[in-house]
């Protein structure tokens, strides 16, 4: 766990006046000058959150945890890898089967508590636990940053710091529904949070209250975890009994017209009937026919040709409004049908 500075800021503000300026702020011209600003802007970020209607008390108390920009967070911001994996890769990144065996158990110790929740909310199982598996591992990590200081320090840094500024903004009105303190509230480096790894703007459209106790708890309750996945997806258009999709296999030498309706990309992938794409040759890979004979689908290869294939459906969609990458929603669906199944 980082060490934070855990102690509250005098009325009017004293955490943003500098004093008692913290190490990184003493030594060089350059530093004070940096300190100065610092400064400058938490008493900014005060003003507009009490704009904003969240208590003195609360926003005292959370800028009292970013006294100072976190260096780790800026490191890790400035210095992300670039690189460009292949479906193949991502693949066997993300879906090990250790991944899977720990996604059975924790299924079979859950699913009296999901279950309802995913029917009351229109979404099923699958989809969350294989977003709850690959966002946090099945709630073991969440994150070793606390929000409100990750955010400050990228609000201040300037690469999209009005994002940041909003939703650090957000992140305040979320605690003053008291769904969890300000030390507790923790995340990644960027300020996604809890076990789902919401942005405070999607925990504010998106959060639900699964186990009745009036809180939103995306940190350490399970029946809020899955009522909220469950209710960003219901809400996101996922429809309850239906598939996300299913691999398919594709004739090899393909004529003019498969290579003009076939994509790389659900973005640039036209939908048909499977009846259409059936007729082009595409087959399922298991062997008692298409899942889904009457649905609608794009055809995807994110490899490209000769890579695996596979038709998806309107859930497709759902995921991707989760996180907007087909890797990312095929993960999820592949993960979830075999934790389930």
């Amino acid at each position: 766990m980082m060490k934070r500075r855990n102690f509250l800021a005098a009325a009017g503000g004293v955490a943003v006046t500098g004093i008692g300026l913290p190490a990184w702020a003493a030594g060089s011209s350059a530093a004070k000058g940096d300190a100065s600003r610092y400064a400058a802007f938490l008493g900014g970020l005060r003003q507009q959150a009490l704009s904003a209607g969240v208590p003195a008390t609360i926003v005292d108390q959370s800028l009292a945890l970013a006294r100072a920009p976190n260096q780790d967070v800026l490191k890790l911001d400035r210095h992300q890898p670039e690189f460009t994996m292949t479906w193949a890769q991502y693949r066997s990144r993300v879906i090990s089967a250790a991944r899977e065996d720990k996604g059975r158990q924790t299924y079979q110790r859950v699913r009296g508590t999901l279950s309802p929740i995913g029917q009351r909310l229109g979404c099923d199982d699958s989809a969350v636990m294989g977003i709850w598996g690959l966002e946090s591992g099945f709630g073991e990590r969440q994150g070793r940053f606390n929000v409100i200081e990750a955010l400050a320090t990228l609000a201040f840094d300037g690469r999209r710091a009005a994002f940041f500024r909003s939703e650090l903004i957000k992140a305040m009105q979320i605690l003053a529904k008291g769904a969890i303190s300000p030390a507790n509230m923790l995340g990644s480096y960027a300020g996604a949070m809890g076990q789902p790894q919401f942005m405070p703007s999607a925990y504010l459209r998106f959060a639900a209250d699964g186990d009745g106790d009036g809180r939103c708890n995306i940190w350490s309750s399970e029946a809020d975890v899955f009522a909220s996945i469950a209710n960003y997806l219901g809400r996101s258009g996922w429809q309850h009994g239906e598939l996300w999709g299913e691999e398919v296999t594709v004739p090899l030498g393909n004529n003019g017209k498969f290579d003009s309706i076939a994509a790389t990309s659900s973005r640039h992938a036209s939908v048909h009937p499977v009846s259409v794409w059936q007729a082009l040759g595409v087959k399922p890979v298991q062997s008692s026919g298409f899942l889904a004979p009457q649905a609608t689908g794009s055809l995807i290869q994110p490899d490209g040709p000769g890579g695996q294939a596979f038709l998806v459906y309107r859930n497709f969609r759902a995921i991707r409004a989760y996180n907007p990458s087909d890797y990312y929603a095929l993960a999820v669906g592949i993960l979830g049908d075999r934790i389930t199944r």
